[in-house]
C-alpha cells in the first residue's frame, strides 16, 4: 500500500473516533429535569393584589442578548450563531432593562435569559436583568434548558448554554414551579432544545391566587404533534387552576401568529417557517382569550425573521408574543411595544388587566 493511503486512512481513522467520542458526549451529557420542580423566589415582596385594580404585564423574549438589528441567526437561514461580543450583550441587556422600566410593568415574563453559555459570551444574563430590580420586584428563575457543546455550525460553533425563563412581580409570590413540555425523542431534540412552563402564585386580597404562566414554546420542530401537545399540557393545567378558582394569564412566545391574517397586516410572508403556524385558538379552554384588539391595526410586529439583517419593510415579519387569560381576567388594553428590534430580535408585548370579583 503506498505511503499517502496508509496517511490518509489514518487521517481518516482519527477523524471518525473523534466524531464518535463526540457523540458519545453529546448523548451521555444529554438530560432533561424533572417533570415538576419547586422553584424558589428571590427577594419577595408583601403586598396583594386587588380586584377591580389596573395592573400591568409585559413578555419579552430577549434573544439571549445576542442579536442588533445587524445580526442574523444560522437556524433561521442566516449566519451567526452568537453574540458578537461581550459588549454586545450587556448593550442588549441594558436596552431591554431600559425598555422594561418604560413599560412599568407589575409584572414581567422573560424567555431566552441565559445563565451562561458560548453563544452569549458566559455572561449571566439571569443576573444582570434581576438585579436591575432587586429593590421593586420578587425574581423567579426556572431553567429551560441545559444544552452540551454543540459543534455546528462548523465555522463558528454555537456550543453549550444553559437557559431559562425568568419571572418579575412586584406583589408577594406564596410558591414557584417549573413544569416540562412534551419534545421530541430522536435526535431533533438536540437542536429544538428542551422546553417548559413555570408558574408563579401571587395572592389575591379575596383569598385566591393568581397564577402567572411564562413559556416559550418550540419553534424549529417540523413536527406539529410535538407542538400540539405542548399546547395540550399548557391550557390543561390553565384549565385546572381556573377551575379551582385561581386566576390565570399565561405570557411568552408561542412561535405560533396570533394575528389570522398577518401576511396583509404586516404585507411580509415567508413559507417553509415552522414558528408562524397559526395558534390553536379553538383549543383553549373555555373563556380563555387572547387579547389582541388593536394590533391589527397598530400593525407593531412581535417578531422578525433572522435570515437577514434587520431591514424595515424588507425583513420578514409578524406577531407570536403574547397573553392568554382566564375567564375572571379583564384586558384593558395590549400593544407591542416598538423597539425596532433594537435588543433583540422580538418586541415586548404589553397588557393592561384586571381582575375580577
Amino acid at each position: 500500500m503506498k505511503r499517502w493511503l496508509k496517511w490518509l486512512l489514518r487521517i481518516l481513522g482519527v477523524f471518525l473516533v473523534v466524531v464518535a467520542g463526540y457523540l458519545v458526549y453529546v448523548f451521555a451529557t444529554y438530560y432533561r429535569l424533572p417533570a415538576k420542580m419547586v422553584l424558589k423566589p428571590v427577594a419577595n415582596q408583601t403586598a396583594q393584589v386587588k380586584t377591580g385594580t389596573n395592573y400591568t404585564v409585559q413578555t419579552y423574549n430577549i434573544g439571549y442578548g445576542a442579536y442588533t438589528p445587524k445580526d442574523s441567526f444560522f437556524m433561521d437561514g442566516g449566519t451567526e450563531s452568537k453574540a458578537r461580543s461581550t459588549a454586545a450583550v450587556k448593550g442588549n441587556l441594558a436596552g431591554v432593562i431600559k425598555t422594561t422600566r418604560a413599560n412599568q410593568p407589575d409584572f414581567a415574563f422573560f424567555q431566552e435569559v441565559d445563565r451562561w453559555g458560548q453563544r452569549s459570551r458566559n455572561v449571566d444574563e439571569v443576573n444582570l436583568l434581576t438585579n436591575a430590580f432587586r429593590k421593586s420586584h420578587a425574581r423567579v428563575y426556572g431553567q429551560n434548558y441545559d444544552t452540551p457543546y454543540l459543534f455546528y455550525p462548523f465555522n463558528d460553533p454555537i456550543g453549550a448554554a444553559k437557559s431559562g425563563l425568568v419571572t418579575l412581580s412586584n406583589k408577594k409570590v406564596v410558591q414557584a414551579q417549573r413544569y416540562s413540555l412534551p419534545i421530541a425523542t430522536n435526535v431533533t431534540k438536540l437542536t429544538d432544545l428542551d422546553r417548559c412552563f413555570t408558574v408563579t402564585q401571587v395572592p389575591v386580597v379575596n383569598g385566591r391566587k393568581l397564577q402567572l404562566i411564562n413559556v416559550h414554546l418550540s419553534a424549529f420542530t417540523k413536527d406539529q404533534s410535538i407542538q400540539k401537545a405542548q399546547f395540550k399540557k399548557l391550557f390543561a393545567y390553565a384549565e385546572n387552576a381556573y377551575q379551582n378558582g385561581d386566576y390565570v394569564i399565561i405570557g411568552g412566545d408561542y412561535n405560533h401568529r396570533l394575528l389570522k391574517n398577518s401576511a396583509q397586516i404586516f404585507n411580509s410572508q415567508k413559507s417553509g417557517l415552522t414558528w408562524t403556524h397559526l395558534f390553536p385558538f379553538s383549543e383553549l379552554p373555555q373563556g380563555f382569550t387572547v387579547p389582541t384588539a388593536g394590533l391589527a391595526a397598530a400593525a407593531v410586529p412581535s417578531v422578525r425573521g433572522m435570515d437577514q439583517p434587520y431591514k424595515k419593510g424588507r425583513t420578514f415579519i409578524t406577531l407570536v408574543d403574547g397573553f392568554i387569560l382566564s375567564p375572571n381576567v379583564s384586558a384593558q388594553s395590549v400593544h407591542i411595544a416598538d423597539t425596532q428590534f433594537q435588543y433583540s430580535d422580538h418586541n415586548p408585548a404589553v397588557l393592561k388587566f384586571k381582575l375580577r370579583q
